[in-house]
């Protein structure tokens, strides 16, 4: 047997496998105390891309469930509204039959006082029903200005105008005086009626500011910039409103029409002008007879908004289960990717516990072997 002093092949046998299971205890360490498999690309390179894929995707889809909730919120805060107007419905028709019998001619001008004032709250609900600032119930949802003429424009005034109803005309004249004393009327046809509605005094909006002028008939508003002061001449404009598009929540990781669901709410003008109700309609009895066909259109127009409504918050719940199942699944494919089998980290960490105190051992053996040559020199 040769024996040789220079390279002690043993030793370094023992070192080398002593380094790997140091290493091995050193990974089982890291991945017991992180609970992850795979805590580094070094760790699985494939794997590791796959993993934060899912994470990216379950971190979408938790934001899009929220987006489910939000948008359920709204019609929710929709529906609410519309159901109190559903109640107020029934009263009128409860009033315009009562008016419409000769029995109640002595009381006609109790009943029409109580019915005005049941379509006055009908146009408050409708104006003020809103979720985070967006009107739902005036038919303004999701609709803009398609179109402008004629001379009342950015340049000399008119910044924008929300609250417009679907696919409608408005003609807004301006007739300027001096500073403060502005004219602005509106006029448009809305449900088949002609309404008009004139603010006096409008003051100018400072530079680089904006002013908004609400007419509350229409339910419209008009940002006025700096553009409208003294001295110009008369304005009129023609404001052409878009027909409205649904608002679409994302409920899903993709840039698809699928990871969509539209809210569509543009029709769903529940004042009084959308319903095609007016006031002073119980003060005969002749009158309140036709009222009550008014009525039962307003109710059916009504309740197909709900049934509309109602049928988008049950997509809505279906889309919500099946995000909540595809987060657990997809979360579930990670974990199996990612985590770490803490049994079996356990067993490899003890098993190279074990090889580390054998290697240290049979290192020391073979450090002391070359030891055996001094014999040779007695």
């Amino acid at each position: 047997m040769a024996l040789r002093i220079q390279n002690n092949i043993a030793a370094m046998e023992a070192q080398r496998n002593l380094g790997i299971a140091n290493s091995a205890v050193g990974k089982s360490l890291q991945r017991l105390s992180s609970g992850y498999r795979i805590n580094s690309a070094s760790d699985d390179a494939a794997g590791l891309s796959v993993s934060q894929g899912l994470r990216a995707d379950i971190a979408s889809q938790k934001v899009a469930s929220r987006n489910v909730s939000e948008a359920n919120s709204l019609l929710q805060t929709s529906e609410g509204a519309m159901d109190q107007i559903g109640n107020m419905l029934t009263r009128l028709k409860e009033l315009a039959t009562q008016a419409s019998s000769a029995n109640a001619s002595g009381n006609l001008t109790k009943i029409n006082a109580e019915g005005n004032s049941l379509l006055a709250e009908i146009d408050r609900i409708a104006t003020t029903a809103e979720y985070a600032g967006t009107k739902l119930l005036d038919g303004s949802f999701g609709v803009g200005i398609s179109a402008t003429t004629s001379t009342f424009t950015a340049a000399n005034g008119l910044a924008g105008a929300s609250g417009m109803q679907s696919a409608t005309l408005y003609t807004v004249t301006a007739t300027i005086g001096s500073a403060g004393t502005h004219n602005i009327t509106i006029s448009a046809t809305v449900g088949g009626v002609q309404y008009s509605e004139t603010i006096n005094n409008v003051t100018d909006a400072t530079t680089g500011t904006t002013r908004d002028v609400k007419f509350k008939t229409l339910g419209l508003t008009l940002t006025l910039n700096s553009g409208l002061t003294a001295g110009a001449t008369a304005q009129v404009s023609t404001l052409g409103s878009a027909t409205g598009t649904a608002a679409d929540f994302q409920v899903g990781a993709k840039n698809t029409a699928d990871d969509r669901i539209g809210v569509t709410l543009t029709n769903n003008t529940t004042a009084s002008t959308g319903l095609n109700l007016s006031t002073g309609q119980l003060q005969t009895a002749a009158l309140a007879q036709a009222f009550l066909a008014s009525i039962d259109t307003a109710i059916s127009t009504l309740n197909t908004n709900r049934g509309t409504v109602g049928a988008t918050q049950n997509r809505l719940g279906y889309a919500s289960a099946t995000l909540d199942t595809t987060i657990q699944n997809n979360t579930a494919a990670d974990s199996v990717i990612r985590d770490v089998d803490m049994a079996s980290e356990m067993t490899s960490f003890t098993k190279n516990q074990i090889l580390m105190q054998a290697g240290t051992a049979m290192l020391a053996q073979a450090n002391s072997a070359p030891q055996q040559i001094l014999s040779l020199f007695k």
